[in-house]
């Protein structure tokens, strides 16, 4: 896959230092987690589908790569050595478990209006990552429609695109890091990109920047959830918009069927639902808070927004109030508060 068809930007690191360099690097360990930190964050999320395995997969590759500092030669960057690690990390914690999906991607058609909700709570799913807690460069490779479709990939196939498309590793430098052969890299990098290709996903999905009429699209969506005027936020939808909401197995597509959902499940009426603004995947996302019975208001779901031009393409609404923490949102807000 090249780089229109992942939509990453990344670009190969400069030349490796000398091997006097490198090892002098890693005797400063403070340093070292601070410097390669946020980046391993964005590999292990893009293998693990979760945040919160992320965090703690790099904690356990630090300390491998701690452990195993005397032993280092030099022959590769310690950026390399790191990301090998990582991999290497990643792929024993995911053997033996289910990939993480996003409801759309169970394979169940969308739900229709009046159709029950279901819950499940058993099923591990998708999470976004911050921005904030990514490197800057890297946020198009963790797009939430990538790192979904990286999650029908078995794992070794992912950690191949990964490491050859991503970090523009040759299939030498895979090879040598997966303890497998050039032949098993590129065949395994083929099928890998057979099933991306089917994702559907092109350059064309990823906008780096909000135009102007994107961020008052966004400005009135969420006036909109304010005044809950249904009418106003179906008409800022795309006709065949979707929308999940884990760990909800229902999806939805369409404008009205949207609509529905909205007007009707939701439980916050007018002034109810204030939105506080972050970021996830490289995309616009919003803290979405419901009122509660004392007047103030608790965190309700996340919802990361696709756009299309100006107008809304998708939005996942994640309902899980873990994440209000991980994004850095405010765990309640007062009963004044009032969209800026």
């Amino acid at each position: 896959m090249d780089q229109a068809s992942t939509g990453a930007t990344i670009t190969r690191p400069t030349a490796d230092r000398t091997s006097d360099d490198h090892r002098s690097e890693l005797g400063d360990f403070p340093s070292l987690t601070a410097r390669y930190e946020r980046e391993l964050l964005a590999h292990c999320y893009r293998m693990s589908g979760s945040v919160h395995e992320a965090e703690d997969l790099v904690q356990e590759t630090f300390l491998r790569a701690w452990k195993a500092s005397a032993d280092f030669q030099g022959r590769s960057s310690v950026r390399t050595w790191l990301h090998r690690i990582a991999t290497n990390v990643c792929l024993t914690n995911l053997e033996g478990r289910p990939r993480r999906p996003l409801p759309a991607g169970l394979g169940t058609p969308d739900q229709m209006a009046g159709e029950a909700l279901e819950q499940d709570h058993e099923v591990a799913w998708l999470e976004p990552v911050p921005d904030a807690a990514v490197v800057v460069a890297e946020r198009d490779s963790i797009r939430l429609a990538f790192v979904a479709a990286l999650q029908h990939l078995p794992a070794r196939q992912r950690a191949v695109l990964i490491l050859r498309d991503v970090l523009r590793w040759s299939a030498a430098e895979v090879a040598d890091a997966l303890d497998t052969t050039v032949a098993a890299v590129n065949s395994a990098l083929q099928r890998a990109h057979a099933q991306m290709k089917a994702c559907g996903l092109t350059e064309d999905t990823v906008e780096p920047t909000l135009t102007e009429g994107q961020r008052q699209l966004l400005d009135r969506y969420v006036d909109a959830f304010w005044r809950k005027d249904v009418g106003a936020i179906v008409s800022m939808l795309t006709a065949e918009a979707t929308w999940d909401m884990p760990p909800f197995t229902s999806w939805f597509k369409g404008a009205t069927t949207i609509g529905w959902l909205i007007g009707t499940e939701c439980p916050g009426g007018a002034h109810d639902m204030p939105m506080v603004a972050t970021w996830a995947n490289g995309q616009p996302a919003y803290g979405l808070y419901m009122r509660t019975p004392a007047g103030d208001f608790a965190p309700f779901q996340l919802q990361v927004i696709e756009l299309e031009g100006e107008q809304v393409r998708h939005v996942t609404a994640f309902f899980d109030e873990r994440l209000f923490a991980t994004f850095g949102l405010p765990d309640r807000l007062p009963a004044d508060h009032r969209p800026a």
